[in-house]
């Protein structure tokens, strides 16, 4: 009998992350601030950063121990298994091997307490009371809810006002968790009603929700921001999926040729890709890394390697990164957490070099991998994980015309159990194919050419 799952025991759990600065053959640019255009210091961040995090963010170590009471509230859920996608090789009669990393078992039903979990800790020990944040589909808000519950703090949630709409059990989640949680933009903070000024009916962006949460925070010395994908050290907590990944692939006497994962700042991607990375770096492997956005919202595909804001408002460090302009507002997709109008730092230097490669999906084509996957491996993902799965189905018909067999490994970063009314809109035929409109672009991109230094080629 074949194996299934993949299962490693606590006593294997990680106990480093994996930064994979220190293996890349070009360090990025560093974030300036915007008003000198220099490179920040670390006192530029800690209104919103406790020092731990401010470490890690700035780090070039390879390996960062991860705290014991990090791990032991990591216990609850990891490792995560490694499932052998059986059913769907037979529905789509291929030779190739699927594997899929299911994160979906946490708490919040996604990734993201493994950098929640890691952010609260470190805010706990260096006496933050309360936290702000926002979140796209509510994902990242419910992780943090509960993480602050773990160790005692307040936390307050800006989520995206279409997301806020779209999925009232998300807020639900959270308030069960004990956090706040407010529609954006919203009228609590100048930068909400700036936002609500310039267009009334806007749905909002991940963008807005930054610079709402961000103001909250700098407001109280014992309150701190927190972004759940983009800066590098939540990028670094969540690469526990892939260090736990390789161990399983050994399980499996298998390697992947190809890994995949959505993105939407970086995190889901970054988690289970670099440390597999790492051994293209390092170990000469030859793996080929693909990171899906949705056709909507496409920074690596379409959009430009630019300095740009993190936030709308202009609050945060301006970033070297791909990015369709800070103003961007993307359409209105159920796919709430890939709706950033730029990539992490790292994400972006890795596709500048040519070391990972970017594909745009649009949503009906997501749902119908979505669904086929449910129907043959029983679960239902989450939007942003049907990304990778319709780059699943790409591999495996390009592999059918190559006449090859490949290992395919992605990343089913959550499950869609509180997305119902999103598969609903799908049977129901209320979903729209997006593009996105070359003027819009143009506009947008044009927007932050005056925040661009001399200096950047």
């Amino acid at each position: 009998m074949n194996t299934k799952k993949f299962l490693l025991p606590e006593s294997e759990l990680p106990t480093h992350w994996y930064n994979v600065v220190a293996d890349l053959p070009n360090r990025p640019l560093p974030p300036l601030n915007p008003q000198t255009k220099e490179p920040i210091t670390p006192q530029e961040l800690e209104a919103i950063l406790p020092p731990e995090l401010i470490k890690q963010e700035l780090s070039t170590e390879r390996y960062i121990e991860i705290p014991e009471p990090v791990r032991e509230k990591y216990r609850i859920y990891r490792p995560s298994p490694l499932i052998r996608a059986f059913e769907l090789e037979k529905a789509l009669k291929t030779d190739c091997k699927i594997y899929y990393k299911y994160e979906g078992q946490s708490p919040s039903g996604s990734h993201k307490p493994n950098t929640a979990i890691a952010q609260a800790y470190f805010n706990k020990i260096a006496g933050t009371r309360k936290i702000t944040t926002e979140t796209g589909a509510g994902q990242w808000g419910t992780a943090l809810s509960y993480a602050c519950a773990q160790f005692d703090i307040e936390c307050e949630v800006y989520m995206v006002r279409v997301s806020y709409d779209q999925k009232p059990y998300r807020k639900i989640l959270m308030n069960t968790f004990g956090a706040t949680v407010y529609p954006s933009p919203s009228e609590r903070t100048q930068s909400g009603r700036n936002f609500l000024k310039q267009n009334p009916q806007t749905n909002g962006t991940l963008g807005m929700a930054i610079s709402e949460a961000i103001e909250m925070a700098v407001q109280s010395e014992d309150t701190k921001y927190s972004l759940g994908s983009v800066l590098n050290h939540t990028l670094l907590h969540q690469t526990i999926i892939g260090q736990e990944a390789l161990k399983q692939m050994d399980l499996a006497q298998d390697y992947p040729d190809v890994v995949i994962a959505p993105l939407g700042g970086g995190s889901n991607f970054a988690g289970l890709a670099f440390p597999f990375l790492r051994e293209n770096l390092t170990q000469k492997k030859n793996t080929r890394f693909v990171a899906v956005e949705p056709a909507s919202c496409p920074k690596l595909t379409q959009g430009k390697f630019m300095y740009d804001f993190g936030d709308t408002q202009g609050f945060t460090p301006l970033l070297p990164m791909y990015t369709l302009g800070h103003n961007f507002e993307p359409s209105a997709i159920h796919a709430g957490g890939l709706r950033y109008h730029g990539a992490s730092v790292l994400c972006s230097q890795l596709l500048r070099d040519q070391l990972i490669e970017a594909k745009a999906v649009d949503q009906i084509e997501c749902f119908e991998a979505g669904t086929l996957f449910a129907k043959t491996e029983g679960i239902i993902p989450a939007p942003e994980s049907n990304h990778a799965i319709a780059q699943v189905l790409r591999e495996v018909q390009n592999a059918r015309l190559e006449g090859q067999s490949k290992t395919i490994l992605f990343n089913l970063s959550g499950h869609g159990f509180v997305d119902m009314m999103a598969y609903s809109d799908y049977q129901n035929g209320k979903l729209s194919t997006h593009t996105l409109d070359p003027k819009t672009l143009e506009t947008s991109l044009a927007e932050i050419q005056a925040l661009q230094p001399p200096a950047l080629v």
